[in-house]
């Protein structure tokens, strides 16, 4: 089989986050500066077999999109461009900010680690991809 990527995109970084071969479990790949994203994903998916880019979509409380869809709208547009034979979806990422320090404190993440905003964004890419992974196995239940 082959991999899914996720996404957390951020104005200055962004969290990338990856599954293993069975699609089974999410790792944080890294984070890096989103000027280098472009590339970085070009030389990943080069390198790797992705099938799927789940995109992050940051929705406010009421459901409308948050200010930053503007800035990755583009970029989502970019994606299905340069991947054609890849599918491009996008994944509602409400919380995840807010899941990643909860998590860094659960698992004892000494304080100056997690004011590591780098950190924050690659756990959130997890988050993403964690929910995505979840949202494909759950079946409809019968009423």
């Amino acid at each position: 089989m082959s991999r899914i990527l996720a996404i957390d995109y951020g104005q200055k970084r962004t969290g990338i986050a990856v599954t293993d071969t069975l699609q089974m479990i999410a790792n944080g790949l890294a984070t890096i500066e989103t000027k280098e994203l472009e590339g970085f994903i070009v030389d990943y998916v080069a390198k790797e077999d992705v099938s799927v880019i789940v995109v992050g979509k940051p929705t406010q409380m009421n459901g409308e999109n948050s200010e930053n869809m503007k800035r990755i709208e583009p970029f989502f547009n970019r994606l299905k461009k340069l991947f054609p034979d890849k599918e491009i979806t996008y994944y509602d990422e409400r919380f995840t900010s807010v899941l990643a320090h909860q998590t860094m404190l659960q698992s004892g993440i000494g304080k100056k680690a997690r004011q590591d905003k780098g950190l924050v964004d690659k756990i959130s890419a997890t988050i993403i991809l964690e929910d995505y992974l979840q949202s494909r196995t759950k079946t409809p239940t019968s009423v």
